[in-house]
């Protein structure tokens, strides 16, 4: 089995009988500036901080492949809901500056078997940079 990264305690693996692995990826960061309106004069505007950078990122999620959506949405939704700020490592590199609070996700169900049971999901995961203070 080969271990591509995690998110705290879920794993991103890569095996013959389990696939759980990222997707389209992205990561965002922003900072914010405030405009100073001078009478009769241009307006200037000043630095006034770094937002804390997002990533969004998707997991397939295939029962034939040795995962379970629904318990994977759980996992992901206990993390969230606890509030805990978890690393993020994807191969040898650690992301962000500290550590990651997931602030939504979305399942999307794909295909059901004939008993019902969820068999193919997205799960669509978005993160908010967590800082020290």
């Amino acid at each position: 089995m080969a271990i591509v990264g995690c998110l705290g305690d879920v794993v991103f693996t890569v095996s013959d009988a389990t696939v759980r692995t990222l997707d389209n990826m992205s990561w965002s960061g922003s900072v914010r500036f405030a405009a100073h309106e001078r009478h009769l004069g241009d307006t200037i505007t000043e630095f006034t901080g770094v937002d804390p950078d997002k990533i969004t990122f998707d997991i397939t999620l295939l029962a034939d492949l040795g995962v379970s959506p629904m318990a994977e949405a759980d996992k992901i939704g206990r993390i969230m809901r606890s509030g805990r700020a978890v690393p993020l490592t994807i191969g040898t590199a650690r992301y962000g500056r500290y550590r990651w609070n997931i602030t939504k996700y979305t399942l999307k169900s794909k295909a059901f078997d004939r008993s019902g049971n969820l068999q193919m999901a997205v799960l669509s995961v978005s993160l908010q940079e967590y800082l020290r203070g």
